[in-house]
């Protein structure tokens, strides 16, 4: 894998000022903000197939949106487990406040607080694992939607699983390549932030700029690393390995 290309490719398209600059804003715009994601999917579909312009045209805007929509709620759908875990602490520590109010259940209203608290607590590590997973997960899924395209594919969690134990180490090469990403990008951001928002309307213009600016490259940098795990296999002849091949389960 090519580390460094993930971080660059951007900057080589002519037309990058252009294709980045919409992609912001349309990152910034509720609802059309999926048609990003798809955006995202369609980068990573061109890495994989090595086009020679990874970055995409804004065009068919009906159907990044559609992706970007279908890819959004299938992965609403595995975070509402992990978000569905809080309701029951959640739930007792409203019922104590109810008590609470009540001289003759105030006693048991504050040990229904209490078991809430540890409860909640103890809950928070497992979503805390949780997220963690997903995150580790999410890029898989991304690449087997990118292949169908469906709703449907998003959850054949047997290839998703095969797709990273195939090639682990690409795999989580990639994944720690974007969350440092993300971690450095986060941090210049916030740097210059800190740096320039203290400048009535031009700071806050230039925060909001690195905003969305970062959002967008982390991003490509994200779908560009997945992309060039999507090829996976690859040999001495570069012969490409479809995104359609069957997952091996050596």
């Amino acid at each position: 894998m090519d580390i460094s290309k993930a971080f660059t490719f951007q900057f080589e398209d002519k037309r990058w000022v252009n294709k980045l600059g919409v992609a912001a804003i349309i990152a910034a715009v509720p609802v059309l903000n999926f048609a990003f994601s798809g955006y995202i999917v369609d980068v990573l579909r061109n890495v994989a197939h090595r086009s020679p312009d990874p970055l995409p045209e804004w065009d068919d805007l009906g159907k990044k949106l559609s992706e970007g929509f279908i890819l959004f709620a299938a992965i609403l759908v595995y975070t509402l487990p992990g978000l569905l875990v809080f309701c029951l602490p959640l739930a007792l520590i409203a019922v104590s406040g109810a008590f609470s109010g009540n001289e003759n259940l105030q006693n048991l209203g504050n040990s229904i607080g209490t078991a809430g608290g540890v409860l909640f607590a103890c809950l928070l590590c497992l979503f805390l694992l949780y997220v963690l997973l997903l995150s580790i997960i999410h890029p898989a899924i991304t690449i087997l939607f990118s292949r169908d395209g469906t709703f449907a594919s998003c959850f054949k969690l047997r290839q998703i699983f095969d797709l990273i134990r195939r090639d682990a180490g690409r795999f989580f090469t990639a994944w720690i390549g974007y969350v440092a990403a993300t971690l450095i990008v986060g941090l210049v951001v916030a740097l210059i932030g800190g740096l320039t928002g203290w400048i009535p309307c031009i700071g806050w213009a230039i925060g909001l700029i690195l905003s969305l600016g970062s959002v967008v490259y982390i991003a490509t940098v994200y779908a560009h690393l997945f992309g060039q795990f999507a090829v996976s296999g690859a040999d001495k002849t570069e012969e490409i390995r479809p995104l359609d091949a069957p997952l091996s389960d050596t």
